[in-house]
């Protein structure tokens, strides 16, 4: 069922709008005792998801009595995290999902079904897991928060995303994530329906019905000063709020550029891009876009490190990023990568298929650690000077000459040139 719906590519929902959407929602599903909130962490701050879950607990009380942000396999977040994200929720009210040990399993999706929507590239049964406060906290609501979005694994970001990998557990996250890099990434990309998407609705269908989870959705894009407005808000019990989000995200968020640039250049901001698998979505969400034998500049002041897990931060290291067809075959061979499929498909999404050259320039690692793990290495300094953030604007620029495109944050959007889309 559908709670509320509200959106357009011009509306800016102000926190009045949204406080009365959830107090009109809340008053539809009647007076609850025992509420959790899945947000997602401080990696998402710009879903708008944290002032959202803030009026949660301003209109239940009490009755919000856990808030768990979906980690997946994130670090947990810190205490200036939290402040930033969600001032007003006590800290006696947030749980840390530790996605090795925290989770049960729901059932699992059949291989022949999971076989059939990956035309064979997966043909495994695939696990439906989730944190055990979700499958057994006895709540008689669980609002599952986010911003629906384009995204590298699941083609839109959110809904059940949420509960089987944002709160999910080591098999479901690791071959949910592999199983969509392998079957291929620009086929995924931006797409609302796709097979791993049937995967996860498969287990929904079968397995959350006793689950009262009702989905918060937001879109959100830069408005004309800069600043990230809600053009949506979407609410409700099923694939609908989903839909819904993803129609208009696709309109708000997916840049499809008429001439495939030579070279892009991308600015991590440092308080939200410490590492590279966060950061490599400068990577996954301009592949599409630009040209064979062009040049991806990263601007990483906040890199220090690649991995957001020691053990898949080795394996990076280990490793490093390479096309889609040597992971697989590293895959079939090694033991400890077949055990993390997560970081194998991360090392798929973050290599260009050695079609264009990957410059990063981080903050904190060295010249060693990047070569190392297969990109170039740019002084940070000299990129900046060269390519200064404040100076360019969004899109196409003209520095020194040479015609760039630039992108202040990658996490807001999907860029992609016509001849990459069928």
């Amino acid at each position: 069922m559908l709670y509320f719906s509200a959106g357009s590519p011009t509306t800016e929902l102000s926190s009045a709008d949204i406080r009365q959407a959830l107090a009109t929602t809340l008053n539809k599903l009647g007076p609850r005792r025992k509420v959790l909130a899945v947000p997602p962490d401080f990696t998402r701050a710009h879903s708008q998801a944290g002032p959202i879950t803030c009026l949660v607990h301003e209109l239940l009380g009490n009755a919000l009595t856990d808030v768990l942000p979906a980690l997946g396999t994130h670090r947990p977040m810190d205490n200036a995290e939290l402040t930033a994200m969600y001032p007003t929720i006590p800290r006696d009210l947030i749980r840390i999902h530790r996605w090795r040990q925290d989770v049960v399993e729901l059932g699992q999706v059949p291989a022949n079904y999971v076989t059939e929507q990956t035309e064979g590239v997966w043909r495994e049964p695939w696990p439906a897991e989730t944190n055990r406060l979700v499958a057994e906290g006895g709540h008689d609501l669980i609002l599952s928060i986010g911003q629906v979005v384009p995204h590298e694994v699941i083609g839109m970001a959110n809904y059940n995303k949420n509960i089987f990998v944002g709160v999910g557990g080591v098999r479901g996250i690791n071959e949910s994530h592999y199983l969509s890099a392998a079957y291929g990434m620009e086929r995924i990309m931006g797409r609302a329906d796709n097979p791993l998407r049937r995967v996860m609705n498969y287990a929904q269908d079968h397995f959350c019905r006793q689950l009262p989870i009702v989905y918060v959705q937001t879109v959100v894009s830069k408005n004309a000063a800069g600043e990230p407005a809600i053009r949506g808000l979407y609410i409700g019990d099923d694939a609908e709020c989903f839909t819904r989000a993803a129609e208009l995200s696709l309109a708000v968020n997916f840049d499809v550029l008429e001439e495939a640039p030579q070279k892009m250049v991308v600015y991590l901001d440092p308080h939200e891009f410490k590492s590279t698998w966060l950061g490599n979505k400068a990577i996954y969400r301009t592949r599409m876009a630009i040209a064979d034998g062009g040049e991806l500049v990263i601007l990483a002041p906040g890199v220090e490190t690649f991995g957001e897990d020691p053990q898949i931060d080795q394996l990076i290291r280990r490793y490093g990023y390479r096309p889609s067809a040597e992971i697989q075959a590293l895959v079939a061979e090694r033991a400890d990568l077949r055990q993390n499929l997560s970081a194998a498909a991360h090392l798929i999404h973050g290599s260009s298929e050695r079609r264009f050259t990957i410059t990063y320039c981080p903050g904190h690692l060295t010249r060693t650690e990047i070569e190392g793990v297969g990109y170039r290495y740019g002084d940070l300094d000299a990129m900046l000077a060269q390519h200064s953030p404040g100076e360019l604007e969004a899109g196409w620029n003209e520095v020194g000459g040479e015609q760039i495109y630039y992108i202040d944050n990658p996490a807001l959007g999907l860029w992609a040139h016509a001849s990459r889309l069928s």
